[in-house]
């Protein structure tokens, strides 16, 4: 699937360079984490402490339905707004521009309605694959997997073309499924760099992690432990950025065909690749 694992370390170091002079960016998915932290609070706290959730989760009611669907509503919708704001301060870095934080928040918050759409749009996929998953059993979970992959694909660019050209739910998904056939195919490579190095660097932390056990001190074990848990947070936030970075950097080239200066156009070209006819194929 991946070009070449020096592409991928290529992709990381470009966007890294840019990250590291717009740290500002990091405050969304900082910002995101927190709020999607109080969402889970709101609607779990509630539910254990009155000692319905144990109810609710096993009978399969329409009521559970009804608050999971609420509760992927406003976890769609916090993640996408700072999203919005990311992207929108990414754009105008690669434009030649600069957008304070404050700016980047006050751009999604022009765009609630769209950003709420998206949110009730994607919440109701969401739904509609946890009861194939439930109803179906092993097969569903293998068809929501493929589902929920196919999903993300084809709703690569919503985002970008949602706030940057200020169009509407279902045609901004028409026009990410068009950008993404008209220029690279089917398999996405640069995305899934990014998350495999960072995936990486997690699993040799977690191994050192249980190296800590053959000392037999607890404390030691402890100490490594939160310190593991740190470095997740960091690394989800900083992948998180610079996968609005490169989403961001291939939409410009996707919409008008311009390679932005701090990515290689060999770079920017090769970060999809087309999946190509042969024996096995159908």
């Amino acid at each position: 699937m991946f070009e070449s694992i020096g592409r991928s370390i290529e992709l990381v170091k470009t966007s890294w360079n840019i990250l590291m002079e717009n740290k500002k960016l990091l405050v969304f998915p900082v910002l995101s984490g927190i709020v999607t932290m109080i969402v889970i609070l709101t609607f779990a706290l509630p539910l254990i402490f009155s000692g319905i959730f144990t109810g609710l989760t096993t009978s399969g009611s329409d009521l559970f339905l009804v608050i999971l669907f609420a509760f992927y509503a406003a976890s769609y919708f916090v993640v996408i707004f700072f999203n919005t704001a990311l992207i929108s301060c990414v754009n105008a870095h690669l434009n030649g521009k600069e957008m304070s934080v404050g700016e980047g928040l006050a751009n999604a918050s022009r765009h609630l309605p769209s950003i709420l759409a998206w949110a009730l749009l994607s919440a109701t996929v969401g739904i509609i694959l946890h009861l194939i998953e439930r109803r179906a059993g092993i097969l569903g979970r293998i068809a929501t997997a493929i589902v929920g992959g196919v999903w993300s694909l084809v709703t690569f660019f919503v985002v970008p073309v949602l706030i940057l050209e200020d169009k509407g739910v279902l045609e901004s998904v028409k026009e990410s499924v068009a950008l993404i056939k008209k220029t690279w195919g089917e398999s996405i490579v640069g995305s899934g760099s990014i998350m495999l190095i960072f995936i990486a660097i997690g699993f040799v932390a977690f191994f050192g992690v249980l190296a800590t056990l053959a000392i037999g001190n607890m404390v030691v074990f402890g100490v490594a432990l939160v310190l593991f848990l740190l470095l997740v947070v960091i690394l989800a936030v900083v992948a998180a950025a610079m996968q609005g970075i490169f989403v961001t950097a291939l939409y410009t080239y996707a919409r008008t065909g311009a390679i932005p200066s701090a990515f290689s156009r060999d770079l920017i070209k090769h970060a999809f690749v087309p999946k190509q006819a042969g024996p096995g194929n159908i």
